[in-house]
């Protein structure tokens, strides 16, 4: 599901960045007195109340101002607004109402987006003091009494936000469309792939890296399945993206893995692993999504007997941390291998979404644990009463113990193993949770 972007926009100065990081729970977005601190947008998940949601912090909105850097923090902003479900307009109770906040209000209404009024800098417990009701003169409706520092009154803000937005609606479609997000670094085939799946050219394709801004979703349905290919924009170092829209891009890229079922991993044979590549990986690894790692332009490499093998030896000690991902050494420029990738995609989005009976979970458990005993420590041993599914999507397992200090690392990682090889569980990452009798 794709998660509900909030934007948070004001003037300079007014505690947006330290509102951002009670929102988040996290120090993220750097906080000082001066304005003008943040200037690019800073993007975090949060969760409230059980739904998650993406939040967007901003420099602080000058309207008027012809300074070249308070420009671009002006159109960094706007394209968060554009981006954003719901945008939350911060005020500072101390200061009042100023021409700006009119001005930037202004603004936000013609967006025609739902706005959210925050008045910051309330630190005082019970009604609001009078200068409060001022905040009314911006016709953005009612008010919300904030404490960004305290934390008082953020939960009536992301009440109001959430009453913006149809979660419902947001729900995944129950249809038999796989959903493809094609990800990895700038310029190495990603838009060329989904044009050759598609057989079509529904994206452009150029060698500028960067050509790609958005995550376009293409729809193939052919003898293999129904599918949606979403292309990205390539992830790039943070220090190497500078363009305004580029940044607004690496966000849409990471929300388009959010909401695919397997994540096709582009690289290019030529340059081979880098580490912007893990880095890539490892966002879809850390989201649960079942992988495939595509080694495209494998028709512009020099080739004998042995490359292929000895290509797939080194990806396997560099990818070392998705062992579980398979490879693919594609061509999207002559279709070499391309259509074997729709089968791979299929199976690997069915181990993604895998659901095993506790029965089965058991009997595995058994055999697992009498052919390596638990770990002891002082006498006292591991045991493990019973191992149940709880999710899928990545396939998750619990496993309730009667002590979590004795479930040593070494031991989980040999019953995920354990796990992995008894169900095929090939191209997803799984996860083991640990329980202790009476956690709730």
């Amino acid at each position: 599901m794709a998660k509900p972007v909030i934007a948070v926009v004001g003037r300079p100065n007014v505690g947006k960045s330290t509102l951002f990081n009670k929102l988040v729970g996290q120090r993220l977005s750097i906080v000082e007195d001066t304005p003008g601190v943040t200037r690019d947008r800073i993007y975090a998940a949060g969760e409230w109340l059980g739904r998650e949601f993406m939040l967007v912090d901003t420099g602080g909105i000058e309207p008027k101002s012809s300074d070249v850097i308070l420009a671009q923090m002006r159109r960094q902003a706007q394209l968060a607004i554009e981006s954003a479900d719901v945008i939350i307009l911060v005020t500072d109770l101390k200061t009042g109402v100023t021409a700006t906040d009119h001005d930037v209000a202004n603004m936000l209404l013609k967006s025609r987006k739902p706005v959210v009024l925050c008045v910051n800098k309330c630190d005082r417990l019970g009604e609001p003091p009078v200068e409060f009701y001022e905040f009314y003169n911006l016709g953005l409706g009612d008010p919300i009494a904030v404490s960004s520092v305290h934390g008082h009154g953020t939960g009536d803000l992301l009440d109001a936000c959430f009453a913006h937005i149809d979660f419902e609606d947001r729900e995944e479609e129950d249809d038999d469309h796989i959903k493809v997000a094609i990800i990895g670094k700038p310029n190495v085939g990603k838009s060329s792939l989904v044009n050759r799946m598609a057989g079509e050219e529904r994206v452009i394709v150029s060698n500028i890296a960067g050509t790609t801004r958005d995550a376009t979703d293409t729809v193939v349905e052919n003898e293999h399945g129904r599918f949606i290919f979403i292309d990205t924009a390539g992830i790039r170092r943070k220090t190497k993206v500078e363009d305004a829209i580029e940044k607004y891009s690496v966000l849409r890229s990471y929300m388009a893995v959010d909401r695919a079922d397997v994540c096709v991993i582009v690289i290019d044979a030529t340059e081979g692993f880098t580490e912007q590549d893990s880095k890539v990986a490892g966002y879809a690894h850390e989201q649960g999504k079942g992988c495939i790692i595509a080694v495209n332009k494998w028709d512009a490499v020099e080739k004998d007997g042995r490359t292929m093998q000895e290509f797939t030896r080194k990806l396997q000690d560099d990818f070392s941390f998705m062992s579980y991902a398979p490879f693919l050494f594609i061509s999207a420029l002559t279709g070499q291998r391309v259509d074997k990738l729709y089968d791979l995609i299929e199976y690997v989005g069915n181990q993604n979404a895998m659901r095993i009976s506790t029965g089965r979970l058991n009997d595995m458990l058994a055999y697992a644990t009498a052919r390596v005993q638990p770990p002891s420590d002082k006498g006292k041993r591991l045991k493990i009463f019973y191992m149940t599914q709880a999710a899928t999507k990545p396939p998750t397992f619990v496993a309730f113990v009667n002590s979590r200090e004795l479930f040593h690392f070494s031991y989980q990682r040999y019953l995920e193993n354990q796990i992995r090889e008894t169900f095929s569980l090939d191209g997803t990452p799984i996860r083991l949770l640990v329980r202790e009798r009476g956690d709730k």
